[in-house]
């Protein structure tokens, strides 16, 4: 796999490499902030595919077009029948599977410039192996108050790097997380001043690609042992019950 097979194949994700270093920006597909939806579901699963097959990628950088990382959801884009068994759940559950799973199969160090909105999926920045974050960069997880069970990954994501009462606390509430908070809780490894956040990662990436290069894939998979492990033992199962749960309630 090579970028230019790749590099125009998904309609909200900017990408552009330079001397290895991938940068990936999320966008709208106008190149404002990106809106979750339910085509960002399913092309950026296979976007971390595509990068992961690519050996010419040293280190991924990952950020967020309009100065937000994610802003907010698009109301209505996750749409499936209720018949038994649904396509379109079952779609969903793969892709859910997928999406984290393809992040993590990505074998080069990962960087994440977030400002802004961080909301929904915050975990795709999360996982990330070094976060950099402006100073108003807000962090906060709504799953369950747009009633939908928060079994995507965010369950063990969140109460992984939180803790699992506060964890809980921050799911259950939907509380925002200012980047003060979020590195004094180890969510993120630095706070920057606004602007300066891509420009940051972009100084951390060159630092970590001027190593060999199994140095850099043996790193990464070592440092993301523990988190693979979790989500093979327990995504599958949250999923499930966000799908049980879904004709109670939907994005809205």
């Amino acid at each position: 796999m090579h970028l230019d097979g790749y590099a125009a194949r998904y309609p909200n994700a900017k990408l552009e490499r330079r001397d290895g270093i991938l940068e990936v920006t999320l966008h709208d597909g106008h190149g404002g902030p990106l809106k979750w939806s339910g085509s960002a579901h399913a092309d950026l699963s296979l976007l971390f595919r595509d990068i992961a097959a690519d050996t010419e990628n040293s280190v991924l950088v990952i950020t967020g077009a309009g100065g937000h990382f994610i802003d907010g959801g698009e109301p209505g884009s996750f749409q499936f029948d209720q018949t038994v068994p649904s396509p379109g759940a079952d779609q969903i559950y793969r892709e859910g599977k997928d999406l984290l799973a393809s992040l993590l199969d990505v074998n080069v160090p990962v960087v994440a410039a977030i400002a802004g909105n961080v909301c929904p999926h915050a975990e795709l920045a999360l996982l990330s192996d070094i976060v950099i974050a402006a100073d108003d960069a807000v962090i906060r997880d709504y799953h369950y108050e747009h009633c939908v069970v928060p079994g995507d990954g965010v369950h063990i994501v969140w109460t992984m790097l939180l803790g699992m009462n506060r964890g809980r606390y921050y799911l259950l509430t939907g509380e925002p997380i200012s980047a003060a908070e979020a590195l004094a809780w180890g969510l993120v490894g630095e706070v920057v001043p606004a602007g300066s956040e891509l420009d940051r990662a972009r100084e951390v990436a060159r630092r970590l690609a001027a190593q060999p290069a199994l140095v850099r894939r043996y790193t990464r998979e070592v440092i993301t042992l523990e988190i693979k492990r979790r989500l093979r033992d327990e995504l599958g199962y949250g999923l499930a019950l966000e799908g049980l749960a879904s004709g109670y309630g939907n994005w809205r």
